[in-house]
């Protein structure tokens, strides 16, 4: 059931995220959990076509073969069978603990070269063909290059070159964060060779500490630099490789440090160096970047960050089962997520008298205030309050840019509209249905659009009501109202990310 979606809306947005929460009789803890769903909605000459399927991971395979949960996952520890002991309590078997991540890609999907992967933050990605949504099979990292973690959240250059970052933890040498390049020629013909063999390592950054790296979701790349925040959300390495015979999950390995700070590493993507001043900030956690940019000799980056880690506690399921009222009640302390812009200046004069502010845009009330050691205290612009989930017109990305989409989260982890934000005029708007919850928004462009916000945001609800079937939402970007929805007559569940596919690139 459709009516008037664009007739110039074609291609396929592929979306991902956690759609089986329980196996047998055993049950996930926690969303992050539950094995990955891929959905596509497919337009042509102005109809939508679903479908969706379960990724055939190893995970799942195992899984559904033994009639229970058998792979451990973020929230969800399975112990092993203690007479094979393969666990020792000693410290040279961290290599085997961490290499043996479950592949359950449930975060997003990565575009590598011409070839799409389900993808999360370990060392498995697995390929799907973006029309059928099958599964063709595995992939590791580690065979290519020297990673035990990657992000979901890669960027693509306008050449069509994808940038990651990823950690090297243990078994690697010296433990570092790495920036690579998959190039956009990376596949074969007959997509029979991983694009990863082409794989380029940029540069890397050591950790400031060996056995807690900081925990990163996301970075932010413009035109010359890759913007990495090191933050004080860390990853207690003798914890994961201890989790086991702790009794604790991997979610428990993660730990904020208050105490510390945050600091930006800004790497030349070209050369691989990085800037040798030290930037640094308060206390913040950070999954989404929003965008980032250069000005008139600063590098400016907008991300969306917390003032503590309790978004994790959020989403574990005997929380988001609670009724809104009592699960406002129970999170109280909720740090909302803050949009904010954050502005490093390049061209640093090291005679400028001490306690100046450094940034001189006239747009940003963002400062970089020189200190005493010579090192740069970085204070942020507030750009909005209590958005999650950033879009942008990926066309801008890396550049000077107005405009953001996300899904508004208020007092509670399920979104429940979608805003539209201006950052020149710092104004918002909203799309909402009551007891409707919709995805991520993503933006896709007009044919020949020049304008920013010329096209369409798409969004897949899903409702509360059981008399309201789930729909994907077509919204006019420029004015947020609403052009059409198509409903689907079958149960779609939140997703978390996902990639639009224009059809001249799926063919």
């Amino acid at each position: 059931l459709c009516r008037s979606v664009p007739s110039w809306l074609q291609g396929t947005l592929l979306r991902n995220g956690p759609g089986l929460f329980s196996v047998g009789n055993s049950e996930y803890n926690h969303w992050f959990d539950g094995l990955s769903l891929i959905h596509s909605f497919t337009f042509s000459n102005g109809e939508v076509t679903y479908r969706s399927k379960f990724l055939k991971s190893d995970t799942y395979k195992r899984n559904i073969k033994a009639n229970k949960i058998v792979v451990s996952e973020f929230g969800t520890m399975i112990y092993p069978d203690p007479c094979k002991n393969i666990f020792s309590r000693a410290f040279t078997h961290l290599q085997n603990v961490i290499s043996d991540f479950t592949d359950n890609n449930l975060i997003n999907i990565i575009r590598y070269g011409q070839d799409y992967y389900a993808s999360s933050e370990v060392n498995y990605i697995n390929q799907i063909d973006p029309n059928t949504l099958e599964t063709i099979g595995r992939k590791n990292y580690r065979n290519h290059i020297a990673l035990n973690l990657a992000t979901a959240h890669p960027h693509y250059d306008e050449e069509g070159n994808t940038y990651n970052m990823g950690t090297a933890i243990i078994g690697f040498g010296q433990p570092k964060y790495m920036i690579f390049k998959v190039p956009a020629d990376a596949s074969d013909k007959n997509h029979k060779k991983s694009a990863l063999r082409k794989v380029q390592q940029i540069c890397s950054v050591p950790f400031r500490s060996s056995l807690f790296p900081s925990y990163f979701h996301s970075f932010g790349m413009t035109e010359n630099y890759i913007v990495f925040v090191e933050q004080p959300f860390k990853l207690d390495i003798v914890k994961l490789a201890t989790a086991y015979f702790r009794g604790v999950n991997w979610g428990g390995c993660l730990k904020f440090d208050q105490d510390d700070m945050t600091f930006f590493h800004i790497i030349n993507r070209k050369t691989g160096k990085e800037i040798s001043t030290c930037f640094h900030a308060d206390a913040l956690v950070v999954f989404h970047h929003i965008n980032a940019y250069e000005d008139d000799g600063h590098v400016v980056f907008d991300l969306i960050s917390y003032k503590d880690s309790n978004l994790y506690n959020m989403f574990y399921l005997e929380n988001i089962k609670k009724e809104t009222s009592n699960f406002i009640q129970s999170h109280k302390s909720f740090s909302p997520p803050s949009c904010q812009r954050f502005v490093i200046p390049l061209n640093i004069n090291k005679e400028s008298p001490r306690g100046s502010n450094l940034v001189t845009l006239t747009d940003t009330t963002a400062q970089a205030i020189l200190q005493e050691d010579g090192s740069i205290y970085c204070q942020p612009d507030t750009l909005f309050i209590g958005l999650e989930l950033p879009g942008i017109n990926y066309k801008f990305n890396a550049k000077k840019y107005r405009y953001f989409y996300g899904s508004r989260l208020e007092w509670s982890p399920h979104p429940n509209k979608i805003a539209k934000f201006d950052i020149v005029e710092r104004k918002h708007v909203e799309w909402v249905q009551k007891d409707c919850y919709p995805s991520e928004p993503v933006f896709v462009a007009s044919p020949g659009a020049v304008e920013e916000d010329d096209g369409v945001i798409l969004s897949s609800i899903v409702s509360a009501d059981p008399s309201i079937s789930p729909f994907m939402l077509v919204l006019d970007a420029k004015t947020f109202k609403e052009i059409a929805r198509a409903s689907i007559p079958t149960t779609v569940h939140m997703d978390l990310h996902g990639l639009f596919i224009p059809a001249a690139d799926s063919s």
